[in-house]
């Protein structure tokens, strides 16, 4: 099953969590794992399973992120499964209460990821998913690769029983 992991990434953290997850797949998955600004030396032909991340950026994915997907012409990903995830800090390590109040309203970066690739055609496997930065640079909290893995079996096991 040909699968793609595209990412952003602006500090490493998010490029970790990539390698997490394409690491995690089966050997017979196919799996490439390419940042963005690679996209050129992508083929997307014949692809069944495309898990896109970026680290969060005020409230939203990377421009090049967003960008990536708005390349997808309407419909692009029919018949292609699709996940998304971010790096984000989490909210009891925000020092900001004008941040307190706005994260819940504005959110994270994986669900305007999804959302994106659902609306050029995608089918979303797994609900979007947040991996946990110690600050603005990181490093990943303890235990994210780990868990970054799990999420990625569990999403290309249920690729497989589609």
């Amino acid at each position: 099953m040909k699968t793609l992991v595209m990412y952003d990434s602006v500090f490493g953290n998010t490029e970790k969590i990539a390698q997490a997850i394409g690491g995690a797949a089966p050997s017979t998955a196919g799996v490439g794992v390419f940042r963005v600004s690679e996209m050129g030396k992508v083929q997307f032909e014949g692809l069944k399973l495309l898990i896109v991340g970026s680290p969060t950026r005020a409230f939203r994915p990377t421009v090049s992120i967003q960008s990536f997907i708005r390349g997808f012409i309407a419909n692009g990903l029919e018949g292609v499964r699709v996940a998304a995830f971010d790096t984000r800090i989490a909210l009891e390590d925000i020092n900001s209460k004008i941040l307190h109040f706005m994260v819940p309203i504005f959110g994270y970066a994986a669900k305007p990821i999804a959302d994106g690739l659902v609306k050029k055609g995608g089918r979303l496997i797994l609900p979007p998913e947040g991996f946990f930065v110690k600050g603005s640079e990181g490093p990943l909290k303890e235990g994210e690769l780990m868990r970054a893995a799990d999420w990625a079996k569990k999403i290309f096991e249920s690729a497989k029983q589609d």
